[in-house]
Protein backbone atom coordinates (compact mmCIF):
# COMPACT_ATOMS: atom_id res chain seq x y z
CA UNK A 1 0.00 0.00 0.00
CA UNK A 2 3.00 2.30 1.00
CA UNK A 3 4.69 1.89 -2.60
CA UNK A 4 1.24 2.48 -4.24
CA UNK A 5 1.02 5.49 -2.06
CA UNK A 6 4.50 6.95 -3.44
CA UNK A 7 3.77 5.90 -7.00
CA UNK A 8 0.74 7.93 -7.32
CA UNK A 9 2.32 11.14 -5.82
CA UNK A 10 5.03 10.52 -8.04
CA UNK A 11 2.25 10.54 -10.95
CA UNK A 12 0.55 13.95 -9.57
CA UNK A 13 4.03 15.31 -9.28
CA UNK A 14 5.33 14.46 -13.18
CA UNK A 15 1.77 15.84 -14.37
CA UNK A 16 1.90 19.11 -12.38
CA UNK A 17 5.67 19.59 -13.91
CA UNK A 18 4.35 18.77 -17.08
CA UNK A 19 1.63 21.67 -16.71
CA UNK A 20 3.59 24.34 -14.95
CA UNK A 21 5.81 23.85 -18.50
CA UNK A 22 3.17 24.25 -20.88
CA UNK A 23 1.78 27.48 -18.84
CA UNK A 24 4.98 29.14 -18.71
CA UNK A 25 5.98 28.20 -22.50
CA UNK A 26 6.15 31.61 -24.65
CA UNK A 27 7.45 31.60 -28.13
CA UNK A 28 10.62 33.50 -28.64
CA UNK A 29 10.07 37.32 -29.37
CA UNK A 30 11.52 38.28 -32.69
CA UNK A 31 11.71 41.99 -33.13
CA UNK A 32 12.37 43.16 -36.74
CA UNK A 33 15.51 43.76 -37.69
CA UNK A 34 14.93 47.59 -38.68
CA UNK A 35 17.55 48.81 -41.64
CA UNK A 36 19.62 52.24 -40.39
CA UNK A 37 18.07 53.78 -43.53
CA UNK A 38 14.67 53.50 -42.01
CA UNK A 39 15.63 53.93 -38.73
CA UNK A 40 17.01 57.32 -38.96
CA UNK A 41 14.10 58.29 -41.31
CA UNK A 42 10.98 57.12 -40.91
CA UNK A 43 8.98 56.20 -37.93
CA UNK A 44 8.74 52.61 -35.97
CA UNK A 45 7.13 49.62 -38.39
CA UNK A 46 3.07 48.68 -37.42
CA UNK A 47 3.32 45.64 -35.08
CA UNK A 48 -0.14 44.44 -34.03
CA UNK A 49 -0.49 44.42 -30.20
CA UNK A 50 -2.63 40.97 -30.86
CA UNK A 51 0.16 39.35 -33.24
CA UNK A 52 4.15 39.84 -32.01
CA UNK A 53 6.72 38.56 -33.93
CA UNK A 54 7.84 35.18 -32.70
CA UNK A 55 10.40 32.63 -33.87
CA UNK A 56 8.23 30.70 -34.14
CA UNK A 57 5.26 32.51 -35.94
CA UNK A 58 7.76 33.49 -38.43
CA UNK A 59 9.08 30.33 -39.28
CA UNK A 60 5.16 28.68 -39.38
CA UNK A 61 4.48 31.58 -41.51
CA UNK A 62 6.93 30.97 -43.93
CA UNK A 63 6.27 27.21 -44.15
CA UNK A 64 2.14 28.13 -44.67
CA UNK A 65 3.64 30.87 -48.05
CA UNK A 66 5.31 28.30 -49.60
CA UNK A 67 2.80 25.23 -49.08
CA UNK A 68 0.40 24.63 -51.32
CA UNK A 69 -2.24 22.94 -49.08
CA UNK A 70 -3.73 26.61 -49.19
CA UNK A 71 -4.93 26.15 -52.32
CA UNK A 72 -8.12 23.93 -53.38
CA UNK A 73 -6.40 21.54 -55.78
CA UNK A 74 -2.96 21.64 -53.60
CA UNK A 75 -1.08 22.94 -56.67
CA UNK A 76 -0.40 26.94 -56.19
CA UNK A 77 0.91 28.56 -53.30
CA UNK A 78 1.19 32.28 -51.89
CA UNK A 79 4.41 32.36 -53.37
CA UNK A 80 3.31 31.03 -56.53
CA UNK A 81 2.34 34.76 -57.50
CA UNK A 82 4.51 35.99 -55.10
CA UNK A 83 7.94 34.44 -56.33
CA UNK A 84 11.01 35.73 -53.75
CA UNK A 85 12.83 35.29 -57.43
CA UNK A 86 10.74 38.76 -58.72
CA UNK A 87 10.52 40.66 -55.67
CA UNK A 88 7.85 38.67 -54.42
CA UNK A 89 5.45 39.23 -57.85
CA UNK A 90 5.04 37.26 -60.74
CA UNK A 91 5.92 37.62 -64.30
CA UNK A 92 2.67 38.25 -65.95
CA UNK A 93 0.54 41.09 -66.49
CA UNK A 94 -2.13 39.55 -64.47
CA UNK A 95 -1.66 36.79 -62.19
CA UNK A 96 -3.48 33.03 -62.93
CA UNK A 97 -5.26 30.90 -60.33
CA UNK A 98 -5.46 27.59 -59.75
CA UNK A 99 -8.10 26.72 -62.51
CA UNK A 100 -5.87 28.19 -65.27
CA UNK A 101 -8.10 31.66 -65.07
CA UNK A 102 -6.73 35.23 -65.16
CA UNK A 103 -7.58 37.76 -62.91
CA UNK A 104 -8.19 41.47 -63.57
CA UNK A 105 -5.17 42.55 -61.37
CA UNK A 106 -1.30 42.66 -61.56
CA UNK A 107 0.53 40.87 -58.29
CA UNK A 108 1.57 43.48 -55.72
CA UNK A 109 5.26 42.85 -54.52
CA UNK A 110 5.75 42.23 -51.08
CA UNK A 111 8.23 44.33 -49.03
CA UNK A 112 8.65 46.88 -46.52
CA UNK A 113 4.99 46.31 -45.94
CA UNK A 114 5.38 46.76 -41.89
CA UNK A 115 5.91 49.93 -42.50
CA UNK A 116 2.60 50.57 -44.51
CA UNK A 117 1.33 52.82 -41.73
CA UNK A 118 -2.49 53.43 -43.08
CA UNK A 119 -2.84 49.79 -43.02
CA UNK A 120 -4.70 49.94 -46.67
CA UNK A 121 -3.39 46.75 -48.51
CA UNK A 122 -4.09 45.70 -52.40
CA UNK A 123 -4.22 47.65 -55.42
CA UNK A 124 -7.66 49.23 -54.24
CA UNK A 125 -6.97 49.40 -50.01
CA UNK A 126 -9.96 46.67 -49.30
CA UNK A 127 -7.71 44.80 -47.09
CA UNK A 128 -7.08 46.66 -43.79
CA UNK A 129 -3.96 44.49 -42.40
CA UNK A 130 -1.94 42.19 -43.47
CA UNK A 131 -3.24 39.79 -41.60
CA UNK A 132 -6.86 40.01 -43.18
CA UNK A 133 -5.26 40.55 -46.83
CA UNK A 134 -3.56 36.95 -46.54
CA UNK A 135 -7.63 35.47 -45.89
CA UNK A 136 -8.84 36.59 -49.47
CA UNK A 137 -6.90 34.68 -51.92
CA UNK A 138 -7.57 31.33 -50.35
CA UNK A 139 -11.26 31.71 -51.16
CA UNK A 140 -10.79 33.89 -53.85
CA UNK A 141 -12.65 31.61 -56.94
CA UNK A 142 -10.00 32.86 -59.58
CA UNK A 143 -7.00 32.90 -57.14
CA UNK A 144 -6.43 29.87 -54.86
CA UNK A 145 -10.07 28.77 -55.46
CA UNK A 146 -10.71 26.55 -51.70
CA UNK A 147 -12.23 27.06 -48.80
CA UNK A 148 -10.64 27.79 -45.11
CA UNK A 149 -12.21 25.47 -43.60
CA UNK A 150 -11.11 22.65 -45.96
CA UNK A 151 -7.50 24.40 -45.52
CA UNK A 152 -8.07 24.31 -41.52
CA UNK A 153 -8.83 20.42 -41.94
CA UNK A 154 -5.73 19.14 -44.22
CA UNK A 155 -3.77 21.77 -41.88
CA UNK A 156 -5.21 19.98 -38.61
CA UNK A 157 -4.72 16.21 -39.86
CA UNK A 158 -1.00 17.13 -41.11
CA UNK A 159 1.76 15.04 -39.03
CA UNK A 160 3.99 18.43 -38.20
CA UNK A 161 1.08 21.37 -38.17
CA UNK A 162 -0.41 21.04 -35.22
CA UNK A 163 3.07 20.86 -33.41
CA UNK A 164 4.58 24.21 -35.12
CA UNK A 165 1.02 26.07 -34.59
CA UNK A 166 1.51 25.27 -30.63
CA UNK A 167 5.04 26.57 -30.54
CA UNK A 168 3.91 30.00 -32.34
CA UNK A 169 0.65 30.23 -31.05
CA UNK A 170 0.30 27.91 -27.75
CA UNK A 171 -2.37 25.82 -29.13
CA UNK A 172 -2.74 22.78 -31.20
CA UNK A 173 -6.10 23.65 -32.87
CA UNK A 174 -5.36 25.44 -36.26
CA UNK A 175 -8.00 28.33 -37.21
CA UNK A 176 -7.69 30.57 -40.04
CA UNK A 177 -7.06 33.53 -38.01
CA UNK A 178 -4.15 32.02 -36.65
CA UNK A 179 -2.89 30.70 -40.03
CA UNK A 180 -3.34 34.12 -41.45
CA UNK A 181 -1.77 35.60 -38.25
CA UNK A 182 1.09 33.60 -39.12
CA UNK A 183 1.76 34.24 -42.66
CA UNK A 184 1.79 38.30 -41.68
CA UNK A 185 4.43 37.57 -39.32
CA UNK A 186 6.39 36.39 -42.11
CA UNK A 187 5.52 38.86 -44.36
CA UNK A 188 6.76 41.40 -42.31
CA UNK A 189 10.23 40.02 -41.95
CA UNK A 190 10.12 40.85 -46.00
CA UNK A 191 12.46 43.85 -45.65
CA UNK A 192 14.15 45.67 -48.50
CA UNK A 193 16.90 48.05 -47.88
CA UNK A 194 20.42 47.58 -49.51
CA UNK A 195 20.15 48.71 -52.77
CA UNK A 196 22.58 51.00 -54.19
CA UNK A 197 20.65 54.17 -53.52
CA UNK A 198 20.56 53.45 -50.02
CA UNK A 199 24.13 52.60 -50.16
CA UNK A 200 24.83 56.14 -51.02
CA UNK A 201 22.65 58.21 -48.47
CA UNK A 202 24.04 56.18 -45.70
CA UNK A 203 27.58 57.63 -47.69
CA UNK A 204 28.79 53.70 -48.84
CA UNK A 205 28.30 54.20 -52.69
CA UNK A 206 28.82 56.74 -54.83
CA UNK A 207 26.06 57.76 -58.17
CA UNK A 208 27.28 58.68 -61.82
CA UNK A 209 26.20 61.32 -63.09
CA UNK A 210 23.94 60.47 -64.88
CA UNK A 211 22.36 59.28 -62.04
CA UNK A 212 22.52 61.79 -60.19
CA UNK A 213 20.70 64.25 -62.45
CA UNK A 214 18.39 61.13 -62.85
CA UNK A 215 17.48 61.69 -59.20
CA UNK A 216 17.45 65.46 -60.36
CA UNK A 217 14.36 65.12 -62.46
CA UNK A 218 12.71 62.78 -60.52
CA UNK A 219 12.79 65.81 -57.33
CA UNK A 220 11.51 68.74 -60.28
CA UNK A 221 8.41 69.93 -60.47
CA UNK A 222 9.26 71.15 -63.92
CA UNK A 223 10.49 68.14 -65.43
CA UNK A 224 9.74 64.07 -63.92
CA UNK A 225 7.97 65.69 -60.79
CA UNK A 226 7.66 61.86 -59.60
CA UNK A 227 8.14 62.59 -55.60
CA UNK A 228 4.83 63.59 -54.51
CA UNK A 229 3.51 59.92 -55.07
CA UNK A 230 6.46 58.04 -54.88
CA UNK A 231 8.38 59.97 -51.69
CA UNK A 232 12.65 60.99 -51.97
CA UNK A 233 15.56 60.33 -50.08
CA UNK A 234 14.15 61.09 -47.00
CA UNK A 235 11.32 58.46 -47.43
CA UNK A 236 13.27 55.16 -48.24
CA UNK A 237 10.04 53.45 -48.44
CA UNK A 238 9.41 55.23 -52.34
CA UNK A 239 5.72 55.41 -51.83
CA UNK A 240 3.36 57.43 -50.17
CA UNK A 241 1.27 54.29 -49.85
CA UNK A 242 -1.73 56.81 -51.12
CA UNK A 243 -4.59 56.16 -53.60
CA UNK A 244 -3.79 58.47 -56.94
CA UNK A 245 -5.56 58.49 -60.41
CA UNK A 246 -2.31 58.82 -61.98
CA UNK A 247 -3.61 59.32 -65.32
CA UNK A 248 -3.88 55.79 -67.24
CA UNK A 249 -7.42 56.22 -68.47
CA UNK A 250 -10.14 58.43 -69.47
CA UNK A 251 -12.69 55.90 -68.26
CA UNK A 252 -12.68 53.10 -65.96
CA UNK A 253 -13.20 49.78 -65.99
CA UNK A 254 -11.62 48.86 -62.97
CA UNK A 255 -12.89 51.31 -60.43
CA UNK A 256 -10.11 50.94 -57.76
CA UNK A 257 -10.77 52.54 -54.85
CA UNK A 258 -13.97 53.94 -55.97
CA UNK A 259 -15.12 49.93 -56.00
CA UNK A 260 -14.29 49.57 -52.41
CA UNK A 261 -15.91 53.09 -50.70
CA UNK A 262 -18.66 53.43 -53.52
CA UNK A 263 -17.40 57.41 -53.77
CA UNK A 264 -17.72 58.18 -57.06
CA UNK A 265 -14.70 60.34 -56.52
CA UNK A 266 -12.54 57.49 -55.44
CA UNK A 267 -13.08 56.37 -59.30
CA UNK A 268 -9.97 55.21 -60.86
CA UNK A 269 -7.48 55.47 -57.67
CA UNK A 270 -4.84 52.73 -57.12
CA UNK A 271 -1.91 52.76 -54.54
CA UNK A 272 1.23 54.32 -55.17
CA UNK A 273 3.12 50.81 -55.88
CA UNK A 274 6.76 51.28 -54.35
CA UNK A 275 9.58 52.56 -57.03
CA UNK A 276 11.96 49.94 -55.16
CA UNK A 277 13.13 46.43 -57.10
CA UNK A 278 11.86 48.00 -60.66
CA UNK A 279 14.34 45.86 -62.08
CA UNK A 280 12.41 42.71 -60.87
CA UNK A 281 8.95 43.81 -60.68
CA UNK A 282 7.63 44.20 -64.59
CA UNK A 283 4.93 44.54 -65.76
CA UNK A 284 3.74 47.50 -64.02
CA UNK A 285 0.67 49.02 -62.94
CA UNK A 286 -2.26 47.28 -61.89
CA UNK A 287 -2.96 45.87 -64.70
CA UNK A 288 0.63 45.30 -65.84
CA UNK A 289 -0.10 47.37 -68.88
CA UNK A 290 3.20 48.16 -69.14
CA UNK A 291 6.17 45.68 -69.85
CA UNK A 292 9.00 47.62 -69.55
CA UNK A 293 10.35 50.83 -67.27
CA UNK A 294 10.62 52.60 -70.50
CA UNK A 295 7.28 52.44 -71.26
CA UNK A 296 6.07 53.98 -67.69
CA UNK A 297 8.73 56.86 -68.77
CA UNK A 298 7.19 57.27 -71.40
CA UNK A 299 3.17 57.11 -70.45
CA UNK A 300 4.40 59.95 -67.71
CA UNK A 301 6.01 61.86 -70.21
CA UNK A 302 3.73 61.50 -73.23
CA UNK A 303 0.51 59.26 -72.72
CA UNK A 304 -2.00 60.85 -69.56
CA UNK A 305 -5.45 61.34 -70.05
CA UNK A 306 -7.88 63.27 -68.41
CA UNK A 307 -10.63 62.61 -66.52
CA UNK A 308 -12.77 63.87 -63.66
CA UNK A 309 -10.74 61.71 -60.97
CA UNK A 310 -7.31 62.84 -62.01
CA UNK A 311 -4.86 63.70 -59.41
CA UNK A 312 -4.16 67.12 -59.22
CA UNK A 313 -0.44 66.04 -59.14
CA UNK A 314 -0.63 65.01 -62.46
CA UNK A 315 -0.14 69.06 -63.29
CA UNK A 316 0.52 68.22 -67.33
CA UNK A 317 -2.06 66.30 -67.80
CA UNK A 318 -3.73 68.53 -70.51
CA UNK A 319 -0.57 68.40 -72.40
CA UNK A 320 -0.40 64.65 -72.26
CA UNK A 321 2.21 64.54 -69.75
CA UNK A 322 5.54 66.18 -68.38
CA UNK A 323 7.77 65.59 -71.73
CA UNK A 324 11.37 64.80 -70.54
CA UNK A 325 14.08 64.84 -73.15
CA UNK A 326 15.20 61.93 -74.11
CA UNK A 327 18.33 62.49 -72.33
CA UNK A 328 16.39 62.99 -69.13
CA UNK A 329 14.10 59.74 -69.63
CA UNK A 330 17.46 57.69 -69.74
CA UNK A 331 18.54 59.23 -67.11
CA UNK A 332 15.35 58.87 -65.04
CA UNK A 333 15.32 55.11 -65.48
CA UNK A 334 19.40 55.26 -64.71
CA UNK A 335 17.99 56.75 -61.24
CA UNK A 336 15.15 54.41 -60.57
CA UNK A 337 17.10 51.43 -61.26
CA UNK A 338 19.71 52.55 -58.18
CA UNK A 339 16.38 51.67 -56.15
CA UNK A 340 16.81 47.72 -57.31
CA UNK A 341 17.71 45.41 -54.06
CA UNK A 342 19.41 42.36 -55.86
CA UNK A 343 20.55 40.58 -52.20
CA UNK A 344 16.55 41.13 -51.67
CA UNK A 345 15.83 38.16 -54.23
CA UNK A 346 18.63 35.78 -52.34
CA UNK A 347 18.12 36.37 -49.03
CA UNK A 348 18.04 32.97 -47.46
CA UNK A 349 15.47 33.73 -44.58
CA UNK A 350 12.98 34.24 -47.98
CA UNK A 351 13.47 31.24 -49.89
CA UNK A 352 11.73 28.05 -49.77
Amino acid sequence: MKNWFIYILLIISISACSKDEIEVYEPTPMPLSIPQIFSQNIIPPVIPNNNPQTVQGVALGKKLFFDKKLSGNETMACASCHSPQNAFTDITPTSVGIDGTFGSRNSMPLFNLAWNYGERFAWDGKELSIERQALEPVQNPIEMHSEWDDVVNKLQSDPEYPELFRLAFKTTTITKELTTKAIAQFERTLISANSKFDRYSLGQATLTAQEENGLNVFLDETKGDCFHCHGNPNNPLWTDNIFHNNGLDSSFTDLGLGGVTGDTNDNGKFKSPSLRNLAYTAPYMHDGRFNTIDEVIEFYSTGLQTSSTVDPLMKKVTQGGVNLSAQDKADLKAFLLTLSDPSFLTNPDFQE
